[in-house]
């Protein structure tokens, strides 16, 4: 789903006079240079004559909170001013959010008015605690929040600064300086902006360009840059060794032998198993699914269900996933991409691994990882000396072959503790759905995806098993009504609406009412 909002260029009527204090926010998520932009501002202010303040009020924890970095500035005419340390609902003439949803908090916090602010916000998204921890989709919609905007502000201005800023070769904040001079909102000529850029005497030419390409969008000379992500990602080509070609394209015939609705999620879950693991793995869930598709019937709900899901059951998430993941080839390059490394920068990567007893225990085969399970005094013995967190360098070859080293014993993954007790769990839930088939399909492809609910590993893991056993626990009460599968998922999206786990409490007491 592409979440980025559509740009936004409104314009704006004359600023208000120079008598009057104008007032300033700035919300920005810590590394996006809030305090850079602040300063560059308050210089701004004082080259054009006017008396400025600064304060700052952080947020906590990263991403639980932005800084509020606030300003107030007016014309110097001789007479000290009284400037306020904070920000006061409805008292606020321009509103700078570094990211979209922090624009939305101003909103809600009251910072925006109606015939009064100016709003100036970048479209792009860094996804917050409170949706990243929740158990299913937990985003917030970007469409609701640049809609609110246009409702809230008098003047608007939002587009993807941190696209034109990376574009540059820079940060966010000369693009949100940039937008800021666009916008009209302060009454200071642009050369001003850019001398107290110059001043600054770091990553100039950069932050240059970036407020150049910012002021010009915000000014309506330069269209605003789109989304040019395509709506229908085309599926990568896995690459096959020469030597199990041939069985690769047996796995293939077999994919096109089931029905036409079902050969698209089919071949994808395929790829990822096989990927996961080998040639035999995807035969091994290829199995699965043709069993419920010689089951199922047009339009093949549970068949799609079914190559969806038995994909995410097989490719659970265990040490060797997480090690082979940060050593493919692909990965250094892609983290450069995304923290901006320009070529005469060197990338340096730290990973953070705190591996629990049973996290290096189910790395053991089966048999001598149950036994160490069993000893509660090595338990306690590893949680004294080695249950700690660990930094691996992974820009380093003695990191890099660390991880390389357990990635490296996929092919033993099968003979691991881990594996055992995953596929315990796989076979008991996919008897279930195929004890369900004959009878209630809908109900069947309700369980199948039932399977969303467990995923990561660590703590993580063991909250997903729990939710999933307790969901699961309800198939005797659903099954033989016809509102069954409706209400096998509305437990489940219960059970992904938050962590507690305080929502699904309620729906199977709702449940239990009925059934009993």
């Amino acid at each position: 789903m592409n979440m980025q909002a559509q740009p936004i260029v409104a314009r704006r009527s004359p600023g208000p006079d120079g008598e009057k204090i104008i007032t300033l926010a700035a919300l920005a998520v810590g590394g996006q240079g809030g305090g850079v932009l602040t300063n560059w501002i308050v210089a701004v202010a004082e080259a054009n004559g006017y008396r400025a303040q600064s304060t700052s009020v952080a947020g906590v924890a990263q991403r639980t909170g932005a800084t509020i970095y606030y300003v107030e500035m007016c014309r110097d005419t001789g007479r000290m001013p009284v400037f306020a340390l904070s920000p006061s609902i409805g008292d606020v003439d321009i509103l700078i959010a570094s990211e979209l949803m922090e624009g939305g908090r101003a909103i809600m916090r009251g910072f925006v008015t109606p015939g009064r602010t100016t709003m100036i916000a970048s479209t792009h998204r860094i996804a917050a605690v409170s949706e990243k921890i929740a158990p299913g989709d937990g985003r917030a919609s970007s469409p609701e929040v640049s809609e609110a905007m246009g409702v809230a502000a008098d003047h608007v201005v939002a587009f993807d600064m941190e696209r034109v800023a990376k574009e540059a070769g820079s940060v966010i904040s000369p693009s949100l300086l940039g937008a800021l001079a666009g916008s009209g909102a302060l009454p200071f000529p642009r050369d001003s902006y850019e001398a107290v850029i110059r001043a600054s005497g770091r990553g100039v030419e950069a932050s240059l360009r970036a407020f150049g390409a910012a002021y010009d969008i915000a000014a309506g000379t330069c269209p605003a840059p789109v989304s040019d992500l395509p709506e229908d990602v085309a599926l990568p080509a896995l690459r096959v060794p020469e030597a199990l070609r041939a069985d690769w394209a047996a796995l293939q015939a077999r994919v096109a032998a089931l029905p036409a609705p079902m050969q698209d999620m089919a071949l994808s879950g395929l790829q990822k198993v096989v990927d996961y693991q080998d040639i035999a793995y995807g035969g091994q869930y290829l199995d699965m699914v043709e069993q419920i598709a010689a089951l199922d019937h047009s339009p093949y709900s549970a068949g799609i269900a079914a190559a969806k899901y038995c994909a995410r059951a097989l490719c659970y998430d265990d040490l060797l996933r997480v090690a082979d993941i940060k050593t493919r080839p692909t990965r250094l390059s892609r983290v450069g991409t995304e923290v901006s490394v320009k070529d005469d920068q060197v990338l340096m990567l730290t990973e953070y691994f705190h591996p629990r007893f049973e996290e290096f225990t189910s790395t053991m085969p089966a048999r001598l990882g149950a036994w160490l399970q069993s000893r509660k005094g090595l338990e306690r013995l590893y949680a004294r000396r080695f249950d700690k967190g660990r930094r691996i360098r992974t820009d380093s070859l003695r990191g890099f072959l660390m991880l390389w080293m357990v990635s490296a014993l996929r092919p033993a993954r099968r003979r691991l503790l881990r594996h055992r007790s995953e596929m315990a769990h796989v076979d008991a839930w996919f008897a279930t759905v195929l004890r369900l088939m004959p009878h209630d399909p809908a109900l069947a492809a309700e369980v199948l995806a039932n399977y969303r609910l467990i995923k990561g590993y660590s703590d993580t893991h063991a909250r997903g098993l729990s939710k999933f056993a307790r969901v699961m626990g309800a198939v005797v009460m659903l099954e033989g009504r016809e509102d069954g599968a409706d209400w096998m998922r509305r437990l489940r999206t219960a059970a992904l609406d938050d962590v507690k786990g305080e929502k699904l409490d309620g729906a199977l007491a709702t449940v239990r009412s009925f059934a009993t």
